[in-house]
C-alpha cells in the first residue's frame, strides 16, 4: 500500500446520561482544565485525533445557545501542531437534556443542526465521527437499561439505534453542505459471539446484530436483509426504506476491539458465576468473554479486521485500542494491534490505522459508566497533580521498530497465555491468533531480597504478569560487595533493579545501629550506584518511619524526613543517598504490610489470635496507612515499568489506628472484634519510638486500590490459604 499504516490516538470523552445527571470523561480526568495536554498529545507523534466537539457540550441547555470556547482553543492548538483532527459529535451521549434517543422528531435533526455549525466554524476539519458507537450505546441505553432513557425493550433498541444512524446521515450531509469532501469514519464495537449447540440461533442473532450500524449506513438493511424482518416488526419498516434510499457509507469502518468483544454463550449456567446470567426471555444463559473460555482463543484483532474486509471491502481502522490492565500488559496490547495491522495490510487489507484510545486514562468503565468507579491510566496518567507519561507514550513512538520496544512489550500478553482460561475449558475448531515469540531473550528484572516477604511477592507477581525474573538471595548478590554487585549486574544485564532487601527490625535496629544502616542506606546506595552507571533503572522501598509524625496531617512526598527512631533514619539516609545519583531511582515510602502470604505481619498475627479465642492487644495512640502487598508491588512494578523515579508514596489509602485496623480485619473475616484491646503504644513494650501519626498521602498519583478493596482480597486469600492447608 502506498501509505505506510499511521499512527492515531484518541482520548476517552463520552458525556453520558445516567438518570438525571452527565458524566463527563473529560472533567474527570481533568483534560477539560488542561490546555497543556494537547503539547503533550503533539508529542506522541499521532497523525490524527479522535477529539470532540460533543452537542452536550456545546449547546446543553437549549439548542440556539452555543458556548465555542473549549473547542476553538483545544482544536485551534491541535490544528497549529498539524494534528489532523477526526471530530466527534456524540459520544454514547443521549443528546443535551431537550432530547434523547427514542426522540424520533429531534435527535437527528438537532444532531445535523449542531453538526452544520460545526462544519462552519472549523471547515478545515474533513474527517468526522458524529456518533460513536450506534449499536453499543443503543444497546446499553434502550436494551440493557444502564444509560439513559433506561429502556429494555428490543423495540426501543433498535428505534435509539435508527434515530442514530439517521443522525449520521443528516449529519454528515450538513457537513458535506459546507465540507465537500468530508470523510465520514464509522465506529462501532466489533467482535464475535460462539456458543454451545443449544444457543446457536441465539449467537447467529448476534453475529448479525453486530454489523448493524455499518450494514443500515451501507444502504444494505432492504427487505433482503435478515435483519429486515426483525426490526419491521416494530413498525420501523418505513423508516428502513428510507435509510436504504438514501445511505451514507462510510469512508472508514472504524473498529473498537476489546479482549472482551468476543463473547461465549453458554446454557450450562453451573460453570459460570451469578452475574454472567442472563437470557433472552426464551433460553437462560451465561455470557462471557470468549477469551476466558475457548480454546484456541479467539483471533481477537485480526478476526473482526478481515471479517469486516470480507463484508464490505473498504478501508478500515482500528480506532479504539486499548487494555485496563497493568502497565505490562498494556504494552503487549498496543504492541498486538500494531503487530496485527502489519500482518493484515501484508494480506492486502486496507487497514489506515491503529489508534491508541484513552490517552488520559478513563473512570468507571469496571461500572459501566453506571456510578463512580475506577481510574484507568492510558499512555498518560492523570491521577496525580501532574500528568505524567507512562511507558506506553514511549513504545508508540518506538511501535515501527520492534527492537526499540520496551522488553516487556515483547512477550506475551496474558491474552496468549493459560492463565487466561477462567472457566471451564470449551474446545472448538476456531482459528488461533497468530503465535508470538516466546521472548526468552527478554532481559530480566532483578530482584534482591529472596527471603523477605517483598522479594517473594514480586517473585509471584513477576510470575504471574510473565515479567522474566532473577530472584536473587545474599549468596549471589552481596549488597556489602561493590564488586559482586557489578558482576552480577553484568552477568544478567537485567532492565531494572528491585531493592527488596534490607534490616526490617525496627526495635532491634535501636541496638543493632550499624548493621540497619549497613543494609538499609549503604548497600542501598552501593546498589544504585552501579545500576545507574549502566544505565539500569532501581526501585527501593523506604518507610512512613522517615517522619516524626508531628504534622498534624498526611504527609506528602514534599515533606522533609525527620525520623524518630534508627529505622527510619537508616530509611531516610538512603533516600538522601540516591536522590544524588545519576540514572532513574525510584523510592517507594510505604507502611504497615499485610498479606495473607506472610506469616509475620500485623493482619495475619490479629487473624490468627480472634480465630484461636485469644485476646490480641493493638495500639490505639499510633496512625498508619495500612498496605496490601499484592497491591504495593503490582503497582511498584506499574512505576518501574514506566519507568518513574524519584520518591512516590503508595498505600491503600486508609489513615487508621493500630487498634482500628485490627477491628477492620476481624469484620472483613468474621472474627469477634471484642477481644480486641485498644491501648495505649506505650504499654506494648517497643523499644523504637514510634511517630504517633504518620499517614501517608501522595500528590504524584492515586495508583492503589482502596482499602476496602485491600480488605476483600485479603479476606479471600486467607481463605484460600485457610482452604489449601485444610487438603
Amino acid at each position: 500500500m502506498a501509505q505506510p499504516l499511521e499512527l492515531w490516538g484518541g482520548l476517552e470523552c463520552t458525556l453520558n446520561r445516567v438518570g438525571d445527571g452527565f458524566t463527563d470523561q473529560f472533567a474527570l480526568s481533568g483534560h477539560r482544565a488542561r490546555p497543556g495536554d494537547i503539547d503533550r498529545i503533539a508529542g506522541l507523534g499521532l497523525k490524527a485525533l479522535r477529539y470532540p466537539v460533543l452537542w452536550e457540550q456545546v449547546s446543553p441547555d437549549h439548542p440556539d445557545q452555543t458556548d465555542w470556547a473549549f473547542s476553538d482553543e483545544r482544536l485551534g492548538a491541535l490544528r497549529a501542531r498539524g494534528i489532523r483532527v477526526i471530530a466527534g459529535l456524540v459520544h454514547h451521549g443521549s443528546g443535551p437534556a431537550y432530547t434523547d434517543l427514542l426522540d424520533d422528531a429531534a435527535f437527528a435533526t438537532g444532531l445535523a443542526r449542531h453538526a452544520a455549525r460545526v462544519a462552519a466554524r472549523y471547515p478545515w476539519i474533513e474527517d468526522w465521527t458524529p456518533v460513536n458507537e450506534p449499536l453499543t450505546t443503543a444497546r446499553f441505553s434502550a436494551l440493557y437499561g444502564l444509560w439513559y432513557p433506561h429502556r429494555r425493550d428490543a423495540g426501543d433498541c433498535w428505534r435509539a439505534l435508527l434515530n442514530q444512524i439517521d443522525a449520521v446521515r443528516l449529519a454528515m450531509a450538513a457537513i458535506r453542505a459546507v465540507i465537500p469532501g468530508a470523510r465520514l469514519i464509522q465506529t462501532d464495537d466489533l467482535g464475535q459471539c460462539h456458543a454451545t449447540p443449544e444457543l446457536a440461533e441465539q449467537a447467529r442473532f448476534e453475529n448479525l446484530r453486530r454489523w448493524a450500524s455499518w450494514d443500515l449506513l451501507c444502504g444494505q438493511v432492504t427487505e433482503a436483509h435478515p435483519l429486515w424482518a426483525e426490526i419491521a416488526r416494530f413498525g420501523l419498516a418505513h423508516r428502513l426504506a428510507a435509510i436504504a434510499a438514501a445511505p451514507c457509507p462510510p469512508d472508514v469502518i472504524g473498529i473498537n476491539h476489546y479482549l472482551t468483544s468476543d463473547r461465549f454463550l453458554d446454557h450450562r449456567l453451573q460453570r459460570y458465576p451469578a452475574e454472567s446470567h442472563g437470557g433472552n426471555g426464551r433460553q437462560a444463559y451465561a455470557d462471557v468473554a470468549a477469551i476466558r473460555v475457548l480454546d484456541p482463543a479467539p483471533p481477537g484483532f485480526e478476526g473482526a479486521v478481515r471479517a469486516a474486509w470480507a463484508r464490505y471491502r473498504r478501508p478500515i481502522a482500528l480506532t479504539e485500542v486499548h487494555n485496563g490492565c497493568t502497565r505490562d500488559e498494556q504494552l503487549r496490547w498496543l504492541a498486538d494491534a500494531w503487530d496485527a495491522g502489519q500482518r493484515l495490510r501484508g494480506e492486502g487489507v486496507d487497514l489506515r490505522a491503529i489508534t491508541a484510545w484513552s490517552l488520559f486514562g478513563s473512570h468507571g468503565w469496571d461500572r459501566l459508566l453506571t456510578a463512580p468507579g475506577r481510574y484507568e491510566p492510558g499512555v498518560f496518567d492523570a491521577s496525580g497533580a501532574e500528568v505524567r507519561e507512562t511507558a506506553a507514550a514511549a513504545l508508540l513512538r518506538a511501535l515501527p521498530n520492534e527492537a526499540t520496544r520496551h522488553p516487556l512489550a515483547r512477550t506475551l500478553g496474558w491474552w496468549r497465555r493459560p492463565l487466561r482460561l477462567l472457566h471451564p475449558v470449551v474446545h472448538h475448531r476456531g482459528q488461533a491468533a497468530p503465535a508470538r515469540g516466546p521472548g526468552d531473550a527478554v532481559p530480566p528484572l532483578l530482584i534482591c531480597g529472596a527471603s523477605g516477604t517483598l522479594g517473594q511477592a514480586f517473585a509471584r507477581a513477576c510470575a504471574a504478569r510473565n515479567i522474566p525474573y532473577l530472584l536473587t538471595a545474599r549468596d549471589a548478590l552481596d549488597l556489602g560487595c561493590a564488586a559482586r554487585i557489578e558482576q552480577a549486574l553484568d552477568r544478567h544485564r537485567p532492565w531494572a533493579v528491585v531493592n527488596a532487601a534490607g534490616y526490617v527490625r525496627v526495635d532491634d535496629a535501636e541496638h543493632d545501629r550499624a548493621a540497619c544502616f549497613a543494609a538499609n542506606a549503604e548497600g542501598a546506595a552501593r546498589l544504585a550506584r552501579a545500576a545507574g552507571a549502566r544505565g539500569i533503572a532501581t526501585l527501593s522501598f523506604s518507610s512512613d518511619l522517615v517522619f516524626d509524625g508531628a504534622k498534624g496531617a498526611p504527609y506528602v512526598e514534599a515533606d522533609a524526613p525527620g525520623p524518630l527512631n534508627v529505622y527510619g533514619a537508616s530509611k531516610a539516609r538512603m533516600e538522601a543517598a540516591l536522590g544524588g545519583l545519576p540514572g532513574r531511582q525510584l523510592i517507594v515510602r510505604t507502611a504497615a504490610f499485610f498479606s495473607p502470604f506472610d506469616a509475620h505481619n500485623f493482619a495475619v498475627a490479629v487473624a490468627r489470635a480472634l480465630a484461636a479465642g485469644q485476646r490480641f492487644a493493638a495500639a490505639a495512640d499510633l496512625v498508619v496507612t495500612p498496605t496490601y502487598v499484592p497491591h504495593l508491588v503490582e503497582a511498584a512494578l506499574d512505576l518501574l515499568i514506566d519507568p518513574a523515579e524519584g520518591v512516590w508514596h503508595v498505600t491503600n489509602g486508609a489513615p487508621l489506628s493500630w487498634a482500628d485496623f485490627a477491628h477492620r480485619i476481624a469484620e472483613a473475616l468474621a472474627l469477634d472484634a471484642r477481644l480486641i484491646d485498644a491501648v495505649p503504644a506505650a504499654t506494648l513494650g517497643f523499644a523504637a519510638p514510634r511517630p504517633p501519626a504518620v499517614p501517608l498521602a501522595s500528590t504524584r498519583g492515586a495508583l492503589m486500590p482502596s482499602f476496602e478493596a485491600a480488605l476483600a482480597a485479603f479476606a479471600a486469600g486467607m481463605a484460600g490459604q485457610e482452604a489449601r492447608a485444610a487438603a
